[in-house]
């Protein structure tokens, strides 16, 4: 056990040493020096951006499959992406862009977390004490809430003025050209807040994946740890969101190879790994998309159309394991 943990150890101080260089490659290449203070004053806040949002969807993803107990499901199935989209269309739809809740950027942003953070907990709440605490029905109504969220939202952009919907465009899709450096230091306070107030029960994690007749056993209020590990699962993806926009896919990505380097049930090992690796994914990605491809394609726009692929390619060997199975257990009958 001592040489895994010194093993685990090692890599996550490799991953450290590995976003540092990723950060500082970000932050030094293709600088000119004689303008080094304005290329840092542009790079600066969007590396401190990434990071957080790597912190935030890294952290949130593990913690939301231990709960679900699945390791292939992702925090945006809450309806988080579509609920911010329909938000902000719903904002230039009734108030037009023009309106302070879009113009200024502090009040977008509150107006972002508070009301994804309320109609999170109202609904999954409620959900809670109907279903009896049962988790499956988590995903389904994530599920349902966004295809609800997503016919809405597309439903205001078709009669929105065009004009309008060109000033919404922007907002829809999570890019890190536009960074907000006012609420950077709130995001990070609030993120502080919600680790200490669930700090608890971050440390029944690792009992809370054993299943909830294990946890409920060894002493564990499943149902009360359940609930508010899964309102600080909403919390930090609200925040991720409202800094930068929907990220889709990336959660899954960074959880599931956090998995695989980091073979644990330990969870603190799985969650600063999970943070390690986003990290250095989303700086890998904006070098990318700044300075191979030198354009500012969202990078939520690459992250999408790459994953999507691999995902369909996952569902289609799926079925044809499936088919393999049955045609072998039909001829055994």
């Amino acid at each position: 056990m001592e040489n895994y943990l010194l093993r685990y150890r090692k890599t996550l101080f490799l991953l450290g040493i590995g976003s540092i260089l990723a950060i500082l490659a970000y932050l030094c290449l293709f600088m000119n020096m004689n303008y080094a203070a304005y290329f840092l004053s542009l790079r600066v806040p969007k590396v401190l951006v990434m990071v957080i949002v790597a912190f935030a969807i890294g952290g949130a993803s593990i913690v939301f499959q231990s709960i679900i107990q699945n390791t292939i499901v992702t925090p945006c199935l809450l309806g988080m992406n579509s609920l911010y989209s329909l938000i902000h269309t719903g904002v230039v739809f009734f108030l037009g862009s023009g309106s302070v809740l879009i113009a200024n950027a502090n009040v977008s942003f509150a107006i972002d977390v508070v009301l994804m953070g309320i109609i999170a907990t109202v609904i999954y709440s409620y959900l809670f004490r109907k279903t009896k605490h049962n988790v499956l029905y988590v995903l389904l109504t994530g599920t349902i809430l966004t295809t609800l969220f997503t016919s809405i939202q597309t439903t205001l952009t078709r009669i929105m003025d065009p004009n309008e919907y060109d000033s919404l465009l922007a907002s829809l899709v999570a890019s890190f050209n536009n960074i907000n450096t006012n609420i950077i230091l709130f995001s990070v306070l609030l993120m502080g807040a919600v680790v200490f107030f669930l700090r608890k029960e971050l440390g029944l994690l690792d009992v809370i994946s054993l299943g909830k007749t294990q946890a409920i056993n060894l002493g564990v209020d499943y149902d009360k740890t359940i609930r508010r590990l899964l309102l600080g699962v909403t919390l930090f993806i609200a925040i991720a969101t409202a800094l930068v926009g929907p990220i889709s896919f990336l959660g899954l990505i960074i959880a599931n190879l956090s998995r695989e380097v980091f073979k644990t049930y330990r969870h603190s090992y799985l969650i600063l790994g999970s943070c390690l690796i986003g990290t250095i994914i989303l700086i890998a990605g904006q070098i990318l998309v700044e300075h191979v491809y030198n354009f500012s394609m969202p990078i939520s726009c690459i992250y999408y159309c790459r994953w999507r692929n691999l995902l369909l390619i996952f569902i289609d060997a799926t079925k044809e394991s499936i088919k393999m199975i049955n045609k072998k257990t039909d001829e055994k009958i």
